[in-house]
């Protein structure tokens, strides 16, 4: 989701007492979402006032819109309430104990609803902890959408400990969450077998890197697996489930190597099921330029 906002060259620390937002006053459908002023969020001693251009629109913003989230940041729900995690823009404005951002930086951030409202809005404020400066080679497009997978996908690989000359099979690897694995797996130096959806899937998984890759919609995914690590594989990341992911998880467990080397092959599930998902903020993980620098 874009904001149709000019980009200024010179900006005022003035913040404006009211935005724009796509706000809900209860939880239900995709009806309750209403354009509609509200108030800007005050600006804590330790925030970043964000000039929304770009807002990440994600699966899991309808579970949170049908209340599914409720309660779960320790926190209770307050209305209206602003949806949307991700955004990329402009500083606008920064709190008194900010030190790395200044009005006018370009950046994204992995943000929450709670406690200052969401991204789907002219404005967004969130803790300067879950801020980065846009790297050169990110469009801002890319950059407000990528926040809260790519740091799922992170997290992911940081709880199987993969280490460089690791195997790991990621399964939904063509996803949001999963295409990102991919990347940062190799950045780790790990060797990967891409379990895609579909022939763009494994284009798309060819193209980020991955060793090798499966049409898990077709392909014999256990004999890819063996044929893959003969030894058996180190750690699997699974983004979905379904009797495939069942399938894939069985070959990581018992179809290759020994039973010794499939005991130590940790197994993490990702995504917006994956239950630290909802319960830690993007600060008590790894911050956003750890992504891509």
């Amino acid at each position: 989701m874009t904001n149709n906002i000019p980009r200024r060259k010179n900006m005022t620390n003035a913040k404006p007492d009211t935005m724009q937002a796509a706000a809900i006053d209860r939880f239900g459908g995709a009806e309750l979402v209403t354009v509609r002023a509200v108030p800007v969020p005050e600006v804590g001693p330790g925030d970043v006032l964000i000039r929304v251009e770009v807002a990440g629109v994600a699966s899991w913003d309808a579970l949170e819109r049908e209340g599914r989230y409720d309660g779960a940041f320790g926190m209770p729900s307050t209305f209206p309430y602003v949806l949307g995690w991700d955004c990329a823009g402009a500083v606008v404005a920064v709190g008194s104990q900010v030190s790395r951002f200044k009005e006018g930086d370009r950046v994204y951030a992995a943000s929450m609803p709670l406690p200052k409202g969401g991204t789907y809005a002219t404005y967004a404020v969130t803790d300067a902890d879950n801020v980065s400066l846009i790297p050169a080679k990110l469009t801002i497009e890319q950059a407000g959408v990528m926040g809260w997978d790519a740091l799922t996908a992170l997290s992911g690989l940081e709880e199987v400990g993969l280490k460089q000359g690791d195997t790991i099979m990621i399964f939904g690897a063509s996803g949001g969450i999963g295409h990102m694995a991919i990347q940062l797996a190799k950045r780790l130096g790990a060797r990967v077998l891409a379990v895609a959806s579909g022939d763009d899937g494994v284009t798309l998984s060819q193209r980020l890197g991955a060793d090798a890759i499966v049409n898990g919609r077709k392909d014999d995914v256990v004999a890819a697996a063996r044929e893959f690590a003969a030894g058996g594989l180190d750690a699997a990341l699974v983004t979905v489930g379904g009797e495939a992911a069942d399938r894939a998880l069985t070959s990581c467990a018992t179809a290759v190597g020994s039973p010794a080397r499939t005991a130590r092959c940790p197994i993490q599930m990702s995504g917006p099921a994956w239950s630290s998902f909802a319960t830690t903020a993007p600060a008590a993980r790894t911050r956003p330029t750890s992504l891509t620098a």
